[in-house]
């Protein structure tokens, strides 16, 4: 196990130097080339003012790996069971890769513009390269979603051993940032919100669905809901805000293109409630908002999809009931979040300030809608 390990770690620490050198040589043979006078003349007017746009953050990237990941790396060289605790350390500068991935999109847009230029030809014929930039700008995505597989082949070495714990540890981070980057990919194509979507909070999930919506002044009833179609919906669940957008595929130039996300609706999550349950199909939950104002069936497309879900959202609620709870100190300690009702005579969560006739309670507990 011991020898495994080594061996895996010395690719690890091989393919970071490769790695390093290979952004090294696109900075300066490339990102540098754009301010080379010898080389105005051969770029084309689409790339004029848009390096940043093409390489995104990767000078950022290549200083955090050639001057601080490299050398952690290296200095784990003999004790391959603490290489966890690189990633560790790490983790928060690690999370630059959801920036450069963000920005992805539009540096391949610009790429087709102009890939084929003669800027571009000269520029790979000195660096020597067989492959032309636009396979050198996969290398950063490439290489994050790397460093999990390789966690993951340590640990199978690793069990019961010194550095184990940290290894499962870093192996959660990794891939917790790959899929923030994931998900972040997706928040970027919503279109048609008129908030700031970084006022929301962390982006904490998001996926597509089958909606059934039932309102209140419609007088239907939910166990009647099933008998329409539903609509095809992408969720963003946030801290502060759960987003219904409506997912559109299309292609141009002959190009596949990232889906957008048009706008819909969206529920405050100060106000939404949670059904676990519906009857007839186990891949279904409740969401319920405004003390079942506005109620929506949402269909997951697995069972394990909708338990993360569920789980994801009951977080968000609790930790809200527990914020509350911090301020107002009114709150009894025996609350069970599952057991929570609404005030019938607001429809506000118990634990909301209240409308009228309520404002003059700060937790109205009686009576409360089953």
């Amino acid at each position: 196990f011991a020898f495994l390990n080594s061996h895996i770690m010395n690719e690890l620490i091989e393919t970071e130097r490769l790695y390093v050198e290979e952004l090294q040589s696109i900075i300066e043979g490339y990102a540098a080339a754009l301010d080379d006078p010898e080389l105005f003349y051969l770029i084309p007017p689409s790339l004029e003012n848009k390096k940043e746009v093409l390489f995104g953050n990767l000078p950022e990237i290549y200083k955090f790996h050639q001057k601080v990941f490299l050398k952690e790396l290296e200095n784990s060289a003999e004790k391959p069971e603490l290489v966890g605790t690189c990633f560790l350390k790490q983790k928060e500068e690690l999370q630059i890769y959801e920036k450069y991935c963000q920005n992805k999109p539009r540096s391949e847009a610009l790429w087709r513009q102009c890939g084929d230029s003669l800027f571009f030809q000269e520029c790979q014929k000195r660096l020597d390269h067989k492959l032309s930039l636009d396979a050198y700008l996969l290398k950063p995505v490439q290489r994050i979603t790397k460093y999990q597989l390789m966690l993951k082949e340590m640990l199978k070495c690793s069990k019961n051993s010194e550095g184990t714990a940290e290894l499962e540890e870093a192996l959660a981070t990794m891939l917790d940032i790959i899929k923030s980057v994931n998900d972040s990919m997706h928040q970027i194509a919503i279109t048609g919100f008129e908030g700031n979507l970084n006022d929301l909070g962390k982006l904490l999930m998001q996926g597509s669905f089958n909606v059934w919506t039932d309102h209140k002044k419609g007088h239907s009833k939910v166990k009647d809901l099933a008998r329409f179609k539903p609509m095809q919906r992408h969720l963003f669940l946030y801290h502060k805000m759960l987003l219904f957008c409506k997912k559109r595929e299309e292609t141009s130039d002959g190009h596949e293109k990232s889906p957008s996300y048009s706008f819909k609706h969206s529920l405050k999550m100060s106000s939404v409630g949670i059904t676990e349950n519906v009857k007839g199909d186990i891949k279904k939950f409740e969401i319920w908002y405004n003390g079942r104002e506005e109620v929506y069936i949402v269909q997951a497309p697995s069972m394990e999809v909708k338990n993360t879900w569920v789980s994801e959202i009951r977080k968000v609620l609790t930790s809200q009931l527990e914020a509350c709870r911090g301020i107002s100190g009114q709150i009894s300690p025996s609350h069970d979040l599952s057991l929570i009702k609404t005030c019938l005579t607001c429809y506000k969560l118990p634990w909301r300030k209240h409308d009228l006739p309520c404002k003059t309670k700060i937790i109205c507990k009686l009576p409360m809608a089953t």
